[in-house]
């Protein structure tokens, strides 16, 4: 029996993501981001006895949370997920009925100030999914260069002043190492730091704070986030049942572009096995004509959802949320 977590925050999207990826209700699932549990607890409370739902996150507070489910459907695993099919390997899971996952940040990594997350609270400039994994962005901007950091302003939040901003970091942590300033070691520093940057380079003013987007890109880098996404799609579409489900739920256009392409461009081709009796000749002429053939799409009946009027009113983190889900092929 699932218990009730603590509200910490809204799951965006809720009905619709477990309405899309939901086809079995004795299915076996897996969360890939499980958060606080928002989208696990709809998904438990939908499944048959017979059903089962793994959850994955990095995150060591998601773990604390998962805790608190006491349900012999449920299993987490405190793993990123890229290692999904590692996992299910481990848990004698060959395939499953669906596959779902809310990325970005989570709102209750935003509130919490000590994981450096929000330029919005001051903290520690830490910005990692795992803390204990990887490097922390306050160390990492003492050794990049101008054009490391250059690099992954533009690329990560396609930031217009990423050179200014780049040489007033490394300015600022030269100055750090001859003892004339403090290193950026905290949230405020960097985010007043790209305040006056950009006031002094005459940047319009925007609705947006002007530390989002190097906020954004920093956290993307420092957690390799995109290179988790590639493989977790990359993943889905070997481990989801045909017939199943994928269905996740992006932020910005970097994940969501990338989710697309894996929906709609993904192919494949017609698999062979030869025959018991047929000679390895003919068994390879066979093999070579199928892979001439034209490769088949991976995913059909794609969908592209986005939250109502209501939602993203009573929700801003629903705001810029785009919800795509699509069904395993046909073998």
């Amino acid at each position: 029996m699932t218990e009730s977590l603590a509200p910490s925050h809204t799951s965006v999207l809720l009905e619709a993501l477990i309405g899309g990826v939901l086809g079995k209700t004795n299915g076996t699932y897996v969360d890939a981001t499980f958060g606080r549990g928002g989208h696990s607890q709809a998904l438990l409370a939908r499944l048959e006895p017979e059903g089962r739902l793994v959850a994955l996150d990095r995150d060591p507070e998601a773990a604390a949370a998962a805790a608190a489910i006491q349900d012999p459907r449920f299993q987490f695993v405190r793993r990123p997920f890229s290692q999904m099919s590692a996992v299910l390997a481990e848990l004698a899971i060959d395939s499953v009925d669906g596959v779902f996952a809310d990325l970005g940040v989570s709102s209750p990594q935003l509130d919490q100030a000590s994981r450096g997350f929000s330029f919005m609270r001051d903290g520690p400039l830490d910005m990692r999914m795992d803390p204990g994994q990887g490097q922390p962005v306050s160390d990492w901007l003492k050794t990049a260069s101008v054009s490391e950091i250059a690099e992954v302003l533009r690329r990560y939040g396609d930031e217009r002043y990423a050179g200014p901003i780049a040489r007033a970091i490394v300015a600022r942590q030269s100055a750090a190492q001859q003892g004339q300033a403090p290193y950026l070691a905290r949230t405020r520093d960097l985010a007043d730091l790209i305040v006056q940057t950009l006031s002094r380079a005459g940047a319009p003013r925007e609705s947006q704070h002007p530390a989002t987007r190097s906020f954004q890109a920093l956290r993307i880098f420092i957690n390799h986030e995109l290179e988790e996404l590639d493989s977790l799609l990359d993943q889905s579409a070997r481990i989801i049942k045909p017939g199943g489900r994928l269905a996740i739920i992006s932020f910005h256009s970097l994940e969501d572009r990338r989710v697309k392409q894996a929906i709609t461009q993904s192919k494949r081709a017609a698999s062979f096995q030869r025959p018991p009796g047929m000679g390895r000749a003919q068994s390879a002429i066979l093999a070579q004509a199928l892979a001439a053939q034209p490769r088949r799409a991976v995913w059909t009946a794609a969908t592209r959802i986005r939250p109502l009027d209501r939602e993203r009113a009573s929700n801003p983190r629903a705001r810029s949320a785009v919800l795509r889900i699509a069904t395993r092929a046909q073998p």
